[in-house]
């Protein structure tokens, strides 16, 4: 069995003097912290619920910004805070992967 029943890795990469995009370039920070406060205020945090972290480059930033939810190692996208409320309600809390927001 896991430590955490979810794992979720937010890219907070930063490219700096390259073309190539980058996710924190997309708010990844802010969204990694918004995520984490919603997990804690929902009381999911620590062993055995759910863990939020950064992460470097995960490689996909031109399809980002990006974050990855394991067990299941599923990849998604996201716009704004409303995304993130919808991929923690339906992916993280009921099960039920987001299809309009994955890679």
């Amino acid at each position: 069995m896991s430590y955490y029943r979810h794992h979720l890795f937010f890219c907070t990469n930063k490219r700096e003097g390259d073309s190539r995009p980058s996710c924190e370039n997309c708010a990844a920070t802010r969204m990694r912290a918004y995520a984490k406060a919603k997990i804690m205020k929902l009381g999911m945090s620590g062993k055995g619920g759910v863990r939020i972290n950064s992460a470097g480059c995960l490689d996909r930033c031109d399809e980002g910004p990006v974050l990855v939810i394991y067990p299941e190692g599923t990849w998604y996208t996201y716009v704004d805070q409303e995304d993130i409320d919808e991929l923690i309600e339906e992916h993280v809390v009921a099960g039920r992967p987001v299809p309009r927001l994955m890679l």
